[in-house]
């Protein structure tokens, strides 16, 4: 059995988000659909998945929203249900920066289709940007892609002012190019750069998904894996699923070799986490990994398994 994933989102302003909200769960639900959806005043965001033409009666009922006539989506498969069940959530901000008033649809930076990002990243001209957190910047990024280091979207502005005065003490006034995972984050990221007077501001239409999905691999400037925000945890070239596992102590991806580390326990900790963890949590582990691995046994799925971080 194959299962379609579809990552969307849209900037639209919904003069009544709950009811948006109300209206996207019960259509998700009718579809069969599981997922994440994130639903605010400016828009929704979001990833689910379902099965054959399921996820194409669910888009249908997403593009048939206010606003949302021309939503877009990238398309992925995945052999089993990457998600354990639909959550729909009614939020302040569908990707959250804390800067009010940043609205991408009257401010924002310069579209590139992933056709022409290389010529764009590859000009000296150019200062490129990884919006992401910093363990999703770890598992893979683009050549030369700046790493804000960042633990939340919410730092990113402190932190683009800071790198802004360094550029300005230096006498540079360089193109700015950003990306994400799914192109959300980056294109409120050139919204909120903007706005703070800077003009030369690009971004990768699609995100860094798009990127992988029709940029050959021989041609690519992309250099490990991206990091998703489902069960499949992260995927490569061509949207193939990749290596990563999720660690349940951190919700940070694991390596293969990571796995081989003395410190990594399934369920329990990873190299990153295994220092932190109290006593009470590495018990609640234990016993939650316990029942995961009875469930195994009897082959069925184990429904407590926490999903990965929200966002792209």
């Amino acid at each position: 059995m194959s299962f379609r994933v579809s990552a969307f989102y849209k900037f639209t302003p919904f003069e009544h988000p709950a009811g948006i909200r109300h209206r996207v769960e019960s259509a998700l639900r009718a579809a069969g659909a599981k997922g994440t959806v994130l639903v605010a005043s400016e828009g929704l965001n979001g990833t689910i998945a379902a099965e054959g033409t399921a996820l194409d009666e669910a888009m249908a009922a997403l593009t048939a929203l206010p606003g949302c006539a021309d939503l877009e989506w990238k398309e992925s498969h995945a052999d089993t249900m990457p998600f354990w069940r639909l959550k729909v959530r009614l939020k302040r901000e569908i990707v959250t920066m804390g800067i009010p008033d940043t609205d991408p649809n009257q401010l924002v930076g310069t579209y590139v289709a992933p056709e022409e990002w290389n010529t764009l990243i590859s000009d000296p001209d150019t200062v490129l940007i990884d919006t992401r957190n910093d363990y999703e910047y770890a598992i893979g990024t683009f050549e030369g892609a700046i790493d804000p280091e960042t633990e939340s979207f919410r730092e990113f502005p402190d932190w683009f002012r800071d790198f802004r005065d360094r550029l300005e003490e230096q006498g540079r006034k360089p193109k700015i190019a950003m990306f994400c995972t799914g192109g959300i984050r980056c294109e409120k990221a050139t919204s909120f750069v903007k706005s703070e007077g800077v003009n030369d501001v690009y971004h990768l239409k699609g995100g860094i998904l798009k990127y992988l999905e029709n940029v050959p691999e021989p041609e690519s400037k992309w250099r490990g894996e991206c990091f998703v925000f489902d069960q499949r945890v992260s995927v490569g070239h061509g949207l193939e699923i990749g290596e990563y596992e999720l660690c349940h102590g951190c919700k940070r991806p694991v390596s293969e070799a990571d796995r081989a580390d003395p410190r990594y326990e399934e369920g329990i900790s990873c190299p990153a986490c295994h220092g932190t963890l109290t006593e009470e949590q590495r018990a609640r582990f234990a016993e939650r990994q316990k029942q995961v691995e009875l469930a195994r046994q009897r082959g069925v799925a184990h429904i407590g398994r926490t999903p990965a971080k929200t966002g792209k």
